[in-house]
């Protein structure tokens, strides 16, 4: 095993086993705060359910219905034309709703087109560059309170067009054209 491959496995034990030995050392009761933490940690999880459900009922509509189909055909034409495949499209469209139906799109793409393609090189860009905007208002905000989330949304999804204009300038630049 090699040096780094040690240390990445061995440090978040010795974090750990850090932050414990510290807080004993300042008289912190570690083992109740951690309780205490862990409590709390399901009442979040708990209170971020009805959101997560809400989120993935809405996306399994918008695919079902055909909506996602209708708005790739009416970009596909306009991404063509900027020379970015029709077969990124569905990924540009469904990552600022889902991390895992992109992350499964992304490895789709993989499959099919491979590692080294342009394709594959674009969609893995994509996926490191790009956040789904609408999951972590949906979930995050929804979990704290937050009602006006308009400004949010607006600065996350102009974010991800930066993302995704970005990601394509860069892969073009650094391997090409298709």
């Amino acid at each position: 095993m090699g040096f780094l491959s040690y240390i990445s496995l061995t440090f978040i034990p010795l974090l750990i086993g850090f932050i414990l030995l510290y807080g004993t050392y300042k008289r912190v009761p570690t083992y109740e705060r951690f309780v205490e933490g862990g409590k709390e940690g399901i009442k979040i999880a708990v209170s971020i359910i009805p959101f997560l459900v809400g989120m993935l009922v809405a996306i399994s509509i918008f695919r079902a219905s055909g909506a996602l189909d209708a708005l790739m055909n009416w970009l596909r034409p306009f991404m063509k034309t900027m020379g970015v495949p029709a077969e990124i499209v569905p990924l540009l469209i469904i990552r600022p709703i889902s991390g895992t139906a992109a992350l499964g799109m992304t490895s789709d793409l993989i499959g099919v087109y491979g590692p080294d393609s342009f394709i594959g090189r674009l969609a893995s860009v994509l996926q490191g560059s790009t956040d789904t905007t609408f999951y972590v208002l949906t979930v995050y905000f929804g979990a704290v309170g937050i009602k006006k989330m308009g400004d949010a949304l607006k600065v996350g999804l102009l974010a991800d067009v930066v993302g995704i204009i970005v990601s394509i300038l860069i892969v073009v630049l650094i391997f090409g054209t298709a």
